[in-house]
């Protein structure tokens, strides 16, 4: 079974299949099939997000394991038919209904689940609470992480964090964005989705911005909390935590190249 490499840090996008990457990433004439292919070299980790809009079947996770380097991590995106319900307690089948769509195929190649809630979605304790119970340890063997990406203010509360917390669950943190940024470590792992890409910026944000994130990214690997992001409890310190950080929506075509501009400044 997986588990988290404390100090490593794991930089990529959203997906592969994106026309407008066709001019500003891939070599000219690339085949579609060979995207994936290439971009899991340039890349250290990719986040499918296909895999919230509907099921997958377990060839397709092969395939997408096979297409990729030794090394290399996918997160995936949970299900909409689990995060966008009214009682998330119930959510259990939906749950199971998920992870055998075989996510778990990827093997070592699995990283983290991130269940993506709408804007709409208020934080209950109880209810989230009972929800983060019926997320899976592991399944088939293989180890499972998982990440709640929250996007309601009414979340940005200490007992938000205390319950991730309890749980080992990582907050997202949502970076450059009009969500609500919660930048507490709750996990082994510290996963991050920054989305202020530009189109005026060669490489999607400025060289200050780019040395910025690379230096939050740092200090999270190496088990502390960066100072320049406003934290609810306590800063829980770690000997270090694997990072995942994936430059995501914003002026999207510039995504893959801000991504390895930040690739090479934690080289």
């Amino acid at each position: 079974m997986r588990k988290s490499e404390p100090g490593r840090i794991r930089i990529g996008v959203g997906g592969w299949n994106y026309d407008a990457w066709g001019e500003t990433f891939y070599p000219k004439g690339l085949p579609r099939a060979r995207q994936l292919e290439h971009a899991s070299r340039a890349l250290t980790s990719i986040e499918i997000d296909s895999t919230y809009y509907g099921g997958k079947k377990p060839e397709i996770f092969r395939g997408w394991r096979d297409a990729a380097p030794d090394g290399f991590v996918f997160s995936v995106k949970g299900s909409r038919y689990v995060t966008n319900r009214r009682v998330l307690a119930e959510a259990g089948p939906s749950v199971e209904r998920f992870f055998e769509t075989g996510p778990t195929e990827l093997g070592a190649k699995l990283g983290p689940i991130n269940w993506q809630f709408a804007r709409t979605k208020t934080f209950d304790p109880v209810d989230f609470a009972a929800f983060l119970a019926l997320l899976p340890r592991s399944h088939d063997g293989v180890a499972i992480r998982h990440a709640v990406e929250v996007r309601n203010d009414s979340f940005r509360t200490p007992e938000f964090v205390d319950l991730a917390r309890a749980h080992g669950v990582a907050v997202v943190i949502a970076g450059d964005s009009d969500f609500p940024l919660i930048a507490d470590p709750t996990a082994p792992f510290v996963y991050a989705r920054i989305m202020g890409t530009t189109e005026d910026a060669p490489r999607g944000y400025s060289d200050q911005a780019l040395d910025a994130w690379a230096t939050r990214a740092r200090t999270w690997a190496g088990g502390e909390t960066p100072d320049d992001l406003a934290t609810l409890r306590p800063p829980a310190e770690a000997p270090g935590r694997e990072v995942f950080l994936y430059v995501i929506s914003g002026f999207k075509a510039r995504n893959p190249l801000a991504a390895t501009a930040l690739i090479e400044r934690l080289a």
